[in-house]
């Protein structure tokens, strides 16, 4: 005979039921332990559990368990949960922001290029916009330095349907860059800049887990400087590939290196 087990707890101490609600991005909640509230950035399946970022409106990143009764939604508990597949009808974006196209093909490399100071900033483009220049057909090509600059560009020799765009770091005025990028005379080459030493800069602190970029003084090497303030090994490709893969999308990206990069695209590309 089938054993029957009835629950004896009065009807008074049970626990109402929490609604399970899907994490949707943009979705705005509160985490109750901390008080932390942001919107879903994204959720991911770990080891340890399933697990959902906010990010408030500061810009600031944090990763919670996604627990049951773990957050407050319009001041009422709910457990979040990981949303339906068929309830991601907006359309994908790339890293950069852009509609993503399914199944596009490579365009065939157009004549024009994107210069880029260092190998840094070539993988930086190529991890945000490397989707959309593929569909543009536009290539990046890092120089190591840009001391040749107006040399480099005129043995390129853009014209209306080769033209070239230029990203140079720390360009402000009365820098060095500055004076080179001032040699440039070609109307069929733009040089557009960012105005942080490094592009490591144009990282943002929040997305690194650090209040802020350090100062250097002078005379030091900056990216071993920065090593050596944020208590980090003095290796800087580790230090780099530890940065980069903080970046997922446009949006842990300063807006100085953002419009540039879009400007010079729209250059590069245009009719």
């Amino acid at each position: 005979m089938r054993s029957y087990n009835p629950d004896l707890t009065p009807p008074w101490k049970r626990s109402a039921p929490v609604p399970e609600v899907p994490a949707d991005v943009d979705l705005v909640v509160e985490e109750v332990r901390t008080g932390f509230c942001g919107a879903v950035i994204r959720c991911e399946k770990t080891a340890e559990g399933p697990t959902v970022t906010l990010e408030d409106r500061f810009g600031k990143h944090r990763v919670f368990p996604m627990v049951p009764r773990g957050f407050l939604l319009e001041g009422k508990a709910v457990t979040l949960v990981h949303p339906k597949a068929a309830a991601a009808a907006r359309p994908a974006r790339t890293a950069s922001g852009s509609i993503a196209v399914p199944g596009a093909r490579a365009r065939v490399a157009r004549a024009g290029r994107i210069y880029v100071e260092g190998r840094h900033d070539a993988e930086l483009v190529e991890k945000v916009w490397g989707d959309d220049l593929r569909i543009e057909g536009v290539v990046v090509e890092y120089l190591e330095g840009i001391d040749d600059l107006p040399a480099i560009v005129e043995e390129f020799a853009p014209g209306p349907d080769a033209r070239l765009g230029v990203l140079v770091d720390h360009l402000v005025p009365g820098s060095k860059e500055s004076r080179i990028a001032a040699g440039v005379s070609s109307p069929h080459a733009l040089v557009v800049g960012h105005p942080y030493i490094d592009v490591w800069e144009a990282v943002k602190p929040s997305s690194l887990g650090i209040a802020a970029w350090p100062r250097v003084p002078r005379g030091q090497d900056w990216k071993t400087g920065v090593c050596r303030s944020l208590g980090w090994p003095e290796n800087t490709g580790a230090a780099w590939q530890r940065i980069l893969g903080s970046v997922r999308s446009y949006k842990d990206l300063e807006p100085q290196l953002l419009g540039r990069v879009e400007e010079l695209i729209d250059f590069v590309t245009a009719p």
